[in-house]
Order: structure tokens, then sequence, then C-alpha cells
């Protein structure tokens, strides 16, 4: 483990830092200082982060992610308290921090030092461990808070299955072995047919290739889900608002089928469906600990091992982004940086 940075910033550590020049993205690993890190009240000794989707597109220029350059990338991030000079943190207590801006428009956790505004700290939830709350990052979180929605809205088991798409990533892993746990019957959608034993193992009851989907026409469709948690937006998501059953509940996670909504008012007024958006970047503080505190109480993954399909170090992290793009990934990646052990 490297030393912790002295109060003058002397120290050195590496980090996976994004530059931009003129036009092209490059992403590397470099030594910095304390001070070339974007301010903040908390230092933390990195141990342990993650990647997620919204990472590779970052440092690979295949999305604008990222507001300014340089920057170190990362959306999530866990460890020690290095120094601090808000009372609520001490030298030694293990946190984390998830979105608000990490690794979008503030250096990130791929870092051995990470520096935040203490407002973005969360104290790391009893009974969880900083790798087990990377396992989980923002993707786990993302699919707690969309539960956490929906249950708020009124959803429950006994109105039929919960259809999970874009099932194999890593908020569709984490929402299948959520709902399932919690007694939803779980129908997994996924374009890669040869997860189908992944997706029963973390509880999936029904796996459809998204391939062979049948999406209709019609302003209403047979109901066929009680409700659902949807990665993928656009023609997907038109076709859940027509198919999901009474007063049932639609999260809408992602885009990456496509950003447009093509529907009608009819689910919403004949049925009373309910579609949610759920953004976990700038979740307000008091939600997202209670949503943390979930995850390490009745929402406490079962199956995070079989969730976790990799850890890798900070020098290999140019070969995740790449399979992630290429959809050759499912799961989660940990990233484990100084002090990592797991």
């Amino acid at each position: 483990m490297r030393p912790s940075p002295d109060s003058a910033g002397m120290s050195r550590f590496r980090a996976c830092r994004v530059h931009e020049h003129n036009g092209a993205i490059d992403a590397r690993l470099e030594e910095l200082e304390l001070d070339e890190l974007a301010p903040g009240d908390v230092t933390i000794q990195a141990h342990y982060s993650s990647v997620n989707y919204k990472d590779a597109l970052a440092a690979t220029g295949k999305g604008r992610i990222m507001r300014r350059f340089p920057l170190v990338g990362g959306i999530d991030v866990a460890g020690v308290v290095a120094a601090s000079d808000d009372t609520r943190f001490r030298p030694g207590d293990e946190v984390l921090v998830t979105g608000c801006g990490l690794g979008e428009d503030h250096d990130g956790g791929f870092s051995e030092v990470v520096r935040v505004p203490a407002d973005w700290v969360v104290p790391l939830p009893a009974g969880l461990s900083l790798f087990e709350v990377m396992a989980i990052g923002t993707a786990g979180f993302t699919a707690a808070l969309a539960i956490d929605r929906m249950e708020q809205n009124g959803q429950q088991p006994g109105q039929g299955a919960v259809v999970v798409t874009g099932a194999s990533g890593g908020v569709g892993s984490f929402a299948i072995d959520l709902l399932s746990a919690r007694g939803y019957p779980v129908v997994a959608l996924t374009g890669k047919p040869g997860a189908a034993a992944y997706l029963g193992e973390l509880g999936a009851g029904t796996v459809l290739d998204r391939r062979n989907l049948e999406l209709g026409e019609r302003p209403l469709e047979k109901a066929r889900w009680g409700g659902a948690i949807d990665t993928l937006g656009g023609a997907v998501l038109a076709w859940l608002t027509r198919t999901v059953g009474p007063w049932g509940t639609i999260a809408s996670i992602g885009m990456a089928g496509g950003v447009e909504l093509n529907t009608s008012v009819m689910p919403f007024i004949l049925r009373g469906v309910s579609v949610l958006g759920i953004t976990s970047a700038n979740c307000p503080m008091t939600r997202r600990r209670r949503v943390w505190q979930r995850l390490a109480g009745d929402l406490r993954p079962a199956h995070l091992r079989e969730i976790v399909t990799g850890v890798v170090s900070l020098e290999e992290l140019p070969e995740v982004f790449e399979r992630l793009l290429a959809d050759r990934h499912r799961g989660r990646t940990v990233v484990r940086i100084a002090g990592g052990v797991g």
C-alpha cells in the first residue's frame, strides 16, 4: 500500500487520466500530485473502484461524458479517509462515493488518491466491505434505487412478473438478483442468448431473446408484465408502456437502444401505468444513504460473487473499456487500487 498524501500534497500517486487533443481522446496512466486534483473537503486513499458503461464511453471518447479535460476517470470509488476538513469525517473512516459528478466534471475514482466535497461522501454501510460496495457500485445502486422507487409507487410481487431489459449488464444483473430475492417473478430480456444460464442463476424464471421480440404497433398490446426495469429506452421502452399491466410501474434507467419515446397516452389513462425516471448521479443524499442501507440489509445482493466477473488493476482498464463497448462483457468488473486486498 502506498502512503497517504501528506498535508502539503507532496506524495505522488497513480491515476487513469483522460486527455483531449484536437478532438482525440486519450486515457493513460500517469503520476499526479494532490494539488493537481479537483478541490474537495475529503481526501480518500482509494482501495477499489469499478467499471461502468459510462466510464468506458468517457475514456474512449465514444460518449460525451466528461465536461472538461484532463480529468481522472471513474464514477465510483471506495476507500479510507486520509484527511478531512469536514467534521463529519475523520482519517481512518471507511467511505464510498458514487456519481455526483465524479469522473464527469470532477476527478474520479480511477486513482490511488481521490479528493471530493464532503457532501458527496457516504459512510461505509455496516455489513458491507469496501470491495463489496464497489462490486455493487453505481450499477447495483441504480437497480436498488429503481426498486425502491417502484415499491414506493405501489409495485408488489402479486402484480406479476417484472421484465428486466439489458439483463446481462451490470444494472440488469443486479435488478434480477434483487427482484427475485424480494419474491418478484422475473423475466430477463437479453440480446445474449448464451447468458441464459447466468441469468437463471441470478433468479430469472424466464429468459427471452431480444432478437426475436415482436413489438407490435397497437396503442395497447396484451398486458404481459406486472412491471419493468428498462435499460434500453427507445422502441423497447415504448413497447413496455403498451405491455405492462394495470397499475404497473416501469423504471426507465438507460438509453442504449435509443433516446426517443414514441407511445400514446392510452397506457397511462386506461391502465394507470407509471414510468419513473431513475438517475443515480444526482440522487439526494437522504435517499442515497437510505438505499445504501437497504443494500446492506433487505436489498443485499444474494449473488454478488456471480455478478462480479472480473477484478482488474488500473493498468488493465483500457482492455475492459473495449470489451464493454464491444458488448463482449457481462456482470461487473471491480478495479483494485492501492490498499485493495479483495
